[in-house]
């Protein structure tokens, strides 16, 4: 089996739950989607990066992990595209006794539960309609998706946050029906975190709108925090 890797570097984590970490990121080539705030537009072709097979990117992975590494992000484009071979590399990871980590999109159930077994810190994104995530003709379909990814996480008993990257352009009554969508399937013991990123450099949201999107979200969940994406303040990859 073959695998394309972009990039792979260590950084310190500048999202979510667990920023501020010294963390491995194992970026894979390849997304179908067009969020417009992307930050990682050259990876998201399928043929971009370097074609590797198996022991060859576990060798990699080996070369570039540092010590007192706290966990191994695979990152992307979207890990799902190649849902195989991450797989067999996260459990190359879990063989060294280290975290491994996904940040995906969650948009097929069945990549997902392909890889979960493999994944101790999982990810949950769910996209805004506004994100240009997909079309409207498909965007309720790949929501049911990450739900699904969601219920399966709780269920495989994984550490689980949900992060929702939001903008100028977020509506709040399409925010608020999302997150009353979330929380009719899981409660507030099921999650170990709940993420609002704002975008940057791009349709940045105000500080009202980040205050009223919180307020949408701290009934079912207290602590929900406003996160930005940290390492972009540091200088970091």
């Amino acid at each position: 089996m073959k695998v394309r890797l972009f990039e792979i570097f260590t950084s310190v984590e500048g999202e979510g739950i667990l920023y501020g970490t010294k963390t491995l990121f194992v970026r894979l080539a390849g997304c179908p989607f067009t969020c417009f705030y992307c930050d990682t537009k050259e990876s998201l072709p399928l043929d971009s990066g370097t074609e590797y097979t198996i022991e060859e990117a576990n060798q990699l992975i080996d070369t570039n992990l540092k010590s007192q590494t706290y966990k191994v992000n695979f990152t992307g484009g979207d890990p799902l595209i190649q849902h195989q071979a991450v797989a067999l590399l996260a459990k190359h990871i879990q063989d060294k006794k280290i975290p491994t980590y996904l940040e995906s999109s969650c948009f097929d159930i069945d990549r997902f539960n392909h890889v979960l077994p493999f994944i101790d810190i999982v990810k949950i994104e769910f996209k805004t309609k506004d994100s240009d995530f997909v079309d409207s003709k498909h965007y309720k379909k790949l929501i049911a998706h990450t739900m699904k990814c969601l219920e399966s996480s709780i269920q495989a008993k994984k550490i689980i946050y949900i992060k929702i990257v939001v903008s100028s352009k977020t509506k709040l009554y399409e925010f608020k029906e999302l997150v009353n969508q979330i929380f009719e399937i899981i409660s507030k013991d099921d999650i170990d975190g709940f993420i609002i990123q704002p975008t940057y450099g791009v349709s940045e949201p105000s500080l009202e709108l980040l205050l009223n999107l919180y307020d949408i979200v701290y009934p079912h969940y207290i602590d929900v925090k406003v996160v930005p994406q940290l390492h972009k303040f540091i200088g970091a990859p």
